[in-house]
């Protein structure tokens, strides 16, 4: 009998959903927010509104689009943890109900742990044990995946996210929010070895980014004092030189990892594995030192509900499912 599963994913601005059958995605809607582009950021009680008018819409969506009835359904899956509270108890409350009425189990996702599942929606597939390097708005970590239910995180940021680093480099160049893509955009056509930005020297597997963001700050007070359009003229090549800095932060503790656990599997997730240059980096890596690298689909990166759906089916195959009285969490570990 097929395993057809609903996955629902609401832990920030993006409301989607999506069906999984026997571990192949059918569908994945998502509705974004355009709301909190005139606020620079997401405000969480805007966000968690918005879910509200999303949910039932983008649902039925992606059943239809499936060719699934709610009565095919083998479970119903839901991002638990982390993000923002009152958007997770949008689609967790949403979850509950639906599985209580339709009587089957209930799945709980972390969402971190979903983003490196995503590398198992199409092939190419990694082998285990491989190494993800999950970066996004609020998380920058280096995963060892021994199997699809067993992750350890060797390495993470000990402040500000890659992602963050991204947005608010964005914001002091007077970029719009997301400003993340723009700066990549504008790199395309910019020298990356313009200007120079300090890598932090921070030992083991961590990252620190509140650093950079520091340098780039006094960086260009000191330009525009000399030169008040600075950044107009020069916008692609500060662009190129900023994101070529966090590419290279990022990339180097990834080799560091493969040569401190001997693993050749490498793979990124996340938000900011959308980016150009990174998924060209790791590329390059990978061709240099022989390893097998992964990346997703770009609409498998930003936040989505195939990524839950796809670590639904794995916990589904476990028999590892969640109670009722399940409760999101704004924080969580894997």
């Amino acid at each position: 009998m097929s395993i057809q599963i609903l996955a629902i994913e609401s832990s920030c601005d993006e409301t989607s959903a999506a069906v999984i059958r026997d571990g192949q995605i059918l569908s994945n809607i998502i509705a974004n927010q355009s709301v909190h582009e005139q606020y620079g950021g997401v405000v969480p009680e805007l966000a968690s509104r918005a879910h509200q008018e999303n949910i039932v819409p983008v649902v039925d969506l992606a059943l239809k689009k499936a060719g699934v009835t709610p009565a095919d359904l083998s479970a119903v899956a839901v991002t638990q943890s982390p993000g923002l509270i009152g958007s997770l108890l949008v689609g967790s409350c949403f979850a509950k109900s639906m599985a209580l009425a339709l009587d089957v189990p209930l799945i709980g996702v972390h969402h971190m742990q979903a983003h490196v599942l995503a590398n198992f929606i199409e092939d190419p597939k990694p082998s285990f044990p491989f190494l993800c390097l999950t970066v996004s708005g609020g998380h920058t970590q280096i995963v060892l995946c021994e199997s699809p239910l067993q992750m350890r995180v060797i390495g993470e940021t000990l402040d500000d996210a890659a992602g963050e680093a991204f947005d608010k480099s964005a914001k002091l160049l007077g970029l719009p929010y997301p400003g993340g893509p723009l700066i990549d955009k504008y790199a395309r056509q910019g020298d990356p070895t313009k200007y120079k930005f300090p890598e932090p020297q921070i030992p083991g597997l961590d990252f620190s980014f509140s650093g950079l963001k520091t340098a780039i700050l006094y960086f260009l007070q000191e330009q525009r004092a000399q030169d008040p359009a600075f950044t107009d003229h020069h916008m692609a090549d500060v662009c190129a030189s900023i994101q070529q800095r966090i590419i290279t932060i990022l990339m180097n503790k990834v080799l560091k990892a493969t040569r401190e656990t001997g693993i050749r599997e490498v793979a990124i997730a996340g938000g900011v594995s959308a980016n150009s240059g990174l998924r060209k980096a790791l590329a390059d890596m990978g061709g240099q030192h022989g390893w097998n690298t992964y990346i997703p689909k770009f609409e498998y990166c930003t936040d989505n509900a195939a990524m839950i759906a796809m670590a639904a089916y794995f916990k589904y195959q476990a028999g590892d499912f969640a109670a009722l009285d399940m409760v999101p969490s704004a924080r969580a570990e894997f």
